[in-house]
């Protein structure tokens, strides 16, 4: 618990009492790749974070062809908090890309407490401010940078990511095909 705690203490300055009843809800996981935490038609319980792995979170379209929204590493929230949040299917799934760590929340109950503990309710804030922010910066890439711009970006991010997870996932996720992405790298490492 102790990586949770000092990823807690990143976010907010939260009393012990308050970290005890957080903790209590918490329960470390570990996942498998290929196993989901959160299916696209169906309201999930828990949101995630990720001590070890890659997740990432996707639309299916109604042809099968799948669209990569966001890669999580360690150590972000991830899960699908709007669909929770509504109360309602989420629009999206998430999967882990790696085997993963991630410890696990039931966000009713997280609701629940950050309703009786002001300091949880803060801490709370903090995380959705970092979540808009987040989503705020994967418009502007999309928005403002070129492909190569954003793979630049994302190599910065994960600097081995080819190793770890299949160039489709990587090209899905800067929104450009495979073919795109390959005389992008090619270009980048023939100089």
């Amino acid at each position: 618990m102790k990586f949770l705690t000092q990823f807690i203490d990143k976010i907010g300055d939260i009393p012990e009492s308050s970290l005890k009843k957080l903790t209590a809800l918490i329960s470390l996981k570990e996942l498998k790749k290929g196993d989901i935490i959160a299916k696209a038609g169906e309201i999930p319980n828990d949101i995630y974070i990720l001590k070890s792995g890659i997740i990432r979170s996707f639309f299916t379209d109604e042809k099968g062809k799948e669209y990569i929204r966001h890669i999580f590493t360690p150590v972000r929230a991830t899960g699908a908090l709007g669909a929770m949040i509504l109360n309602k299917p989420s629009r999206f799934s998430y999967d882990c890309l790696l085997d993963c760590e991630v410890y696990s929340l039931n966000f009713k109950l997280f609701k629940k407490l950050s309703i009786d503990d002001k300091a949880i309710s803060n801490l709370y804030a903090t995380v959705l401010e970092y979540v808009f922010l987040s989503l705020e910066a994967k418009v502007y890439d999309l928005s403002v940078l070129n492909a190569t711009e954003r793979y630049l970006k994302l190599k910065k991010q994960i600097p081995d990511i080819e190793n770890l997870i299949p160039q489709y996932h990587i090209a899905s996720y800067l929104n450009i095909t495979p073919v795109q992405l390959s005389r992008i790298r090619k270009e980048i490492y023939s100089k």
